[in-house]
C-alpha cells in the first residue's frame, strides 16, 4: 500500500486523511491497517515515532462508519497517551459527527464520565484502573463491542496491569477483533495475546527493541554533584526542545526549579501533579511556551510531540527497555534527534545492562560518542567500551555558570 487511497475507505475518514494531510501511510500503517480491516486479530511490533496510533485507529473509525450499531474499546497504560489517542480519534472523525467517543482515565471526576457514558458513545479510551472502577459500578457495558485494540501492551504489563486486564476479559464479548501494539515483544507478551487474540497475524516493521536510526545518542561521563552543572552546559549547546527524565518524582522538581533559577523556560511532570496540571505541562511544552519538560518515565511512552529535538537522560533508567522508549521521543515521524545520557560512577553497573541490552538487539549500527570534544567511541554492542572504567572526574567546569552545588 503505498496511498491511503488505495484502501477505499469510507467518505468522512477519507476527507479527514486528507485534511489532515495524511497520503502516504508509514510501513507500520501500511502492513497493518489492511490487515486490520479484513477483520483479522493482529500483534503488531514497530519502534516508538512510527505512526502506530493512526495504524489502529483508522480501521476503528473505519468500522465504526460501516457498523453504527458497534463500538470499539482501546486500552492504555497512561493517561497522556488516553489523550494522545482521542485526539487521533478526534481528527479522524471531525466529519463524522455521529461518532462520539469517551476518555476514561484516573485523577479527574467521574461524573462527567458517568453522563457522558450515558448519553452513548461510540468508542472508549481508557486506563485499566478506572474502566474496571465504571465496570464495576455498571456505568457501562460491552455488548456492542466489536474491536479491543490493547496500546503499548508491553508497558501496561510492566506497570503492573495483568490484573486489572485479567478482571476486564470477562466483561467483553468473546466474537470480536482485537488489536496487540507494543514497542518491543517480551515474552510475557505471548502470555497476554493467548488470552486476548485469535490466530493473530504478526506484523513486525524495522527491527524490535533498537532505536530509532536518526537518533544521535552519546553520553557525557560526570558525577552526581556535577550533574546539575552539566545539564546547564547540555542546554547551552543545545538547539530546540528538550524533555529531560528524571528518575523520581521529587527529583523532577528539584531539577526542574534548578533550571528556573538560572532563568529557563522549564515545565514538569509527573504522578502527583494533577491531570490539570498535567495536560497543561503537555500543551505548553507542545506549543512552544517552555522549551524544556522535565518528566518521570511517565513521558517515556505516550507523549507524541514532532518537535522534541532532544533527550537528555538526567538520570539513567531502572529497566534497560524503558531507554529506547525515552530517547523514542525524539526523531519521530521521520525526523532527526539528539539523546543524550549523564553516566556516573554510580551508573557503571546500568549502563553497561544498557549497552548490552542495545548489543543483544543488534543495535551497533547506533553508535555512542563522548560529549563534545572527547575521542568517539562505539558503546552499543560492544561489551568491551560498554566496560570502560570511569575516572569520576568532571569535565572542565563551564565558565558560564557556577558550581552545581547540591545535586537535584
Amino acid at each position: 500500500m503505498q496511498h491511503f487511497n488505495e484502501l477505499q475507505l469510507q467518505q468522512p475518514i477519507a476527507r479527514a486523511l486528507q485534511s489532515m494531510q495524511f497520503e502516504k501511510p508509514t510501513p507500520i500503517q501500511a502492513a497493518a491497517i489492511p490487515v486490520a480491516i479484513d477483520r483479522k486479530d493482529i500483534i503488531a511490533c514497530a519502534q516508538t515515532g512510527t505512526g502506530k496510533t493512526a495504524a489502529f485507529c483508522i480501521p476503528i473509525v473505519d468500522r465504526l462508519l460501516k457498523h453504527p450499531k458497534k463500538s470499539a474499546l482501546i486500552l492504555v497504560p497512561t493517561r497522556e497517551l488516553a489523550a494522545q489517542v482521542t485526539e487521533v480519534l478526534k481528527d479522524l472523525t471531525r466529519f463524522a459527527p455521529k461518532i462520539h467517543g469517551a476518555i476514561l482515565i484516573g485523577g479527574m471526576s467521574m461524573r462527567p464520565q458517568i453522563d457522558k457514558l450515558r448519553r452513548g458513545v461510540r468508542f472508549v479510551v481508557a486506563t485499566p484502573g478506572r474502566l474496571m472502577d465504571h465496570l464495576e459500578r455498571r456505568n457501562l457495558d460491552f455488548e456492542s463491542l466489536d474491536i479491543l485494540v490493547l496500546d503499548e501492551a508491553d508497558r501496561m504489563l510492566d506497570m503492573g496491569f495483568a490484573p486489572q486486564l485479567n478482571k476486564i476479559l470477562p466483561y467483553l464479548p468473546k466474537e470480536r477483533q482485537t488489536l496487540l501494539f507494543s514497542a518491543t515483544l517480551p515474552a510475557n507478551i505471548e502470555q497476554l495475546s493467548a488470552r486476548y487474540l485469535t490466530h493473530p497475524v504478526r506484523v513486525t516493521v524495522g527491527a524490535v527493541s533498537r532505536p530509532v536510526e536518526k537518533v544521535q545518542q552519546s553520553i557525557v561521563q560526570t558525577t552526581a554533584a556535577e550533574k546539575n552543572g552539566t545539564l546547564i552546559d547540555e542546554l547551552h549547546v543545545r538547539k530546540g526542545s528538550v524533555l529531560v527524565f528524571a528518575r523520581t518524582k521529587a527529583r523532577t522538581d528539584r531539577v526542574a526549579r534548578h533550571l528556573q533559577k538560572y532563568g529557563h523556560s522549564v515545565t514538569r511532570l509527573h504522578g502527583d501533579r494533577t491531570q490539570g496540571q498535567r495536560n497543561s505541562a503537555i500543551a505548553g511544552f507542545r506549543d512552544g511556551r517552555f522549551r524544556i519538560l522535565v518528566a518521570t518515565d511517565i513521558a517515556a511512552r505516550g507523549i507524541d510531540i514532532s518537535h522534541i529535538a532532544n533527550v537528555i537522560n538526567y538520570d539513567l533508567p531502572h529497566v534497560p527497555e524503558d531507554y529506547l522508549h525515552r530517547i523514542g521521543r525524539t526523531a519521530r515521524a521521520g525526523a532527526e534527534g539528539q539523546a543524550v545520557s549523564f553516566v556516573t560512577p554510580e551508573d557503571k553497573a546500568q549502563w553497561r545492562a544498557i549497552s548490552n541490552f542495545l548489543g543483544k538487539t543488534g543495535a551497533s549500527s547506533a553508535a555512542f560518542v563522548s560529549s563534545r570534544g572527547e575521542p568517539a567511541r562505539k558503546i552499543a554492542g560492544n561489551a568491551n567500551a560498554s566496560r570502560k572504567k570511569f575516572s569520576g572526574k568532571p569535565r572542565r567546569p563551564n565558565p558560564r555558570r557556577r558550581p552545581a552545588g547540591r545535586p537535584a
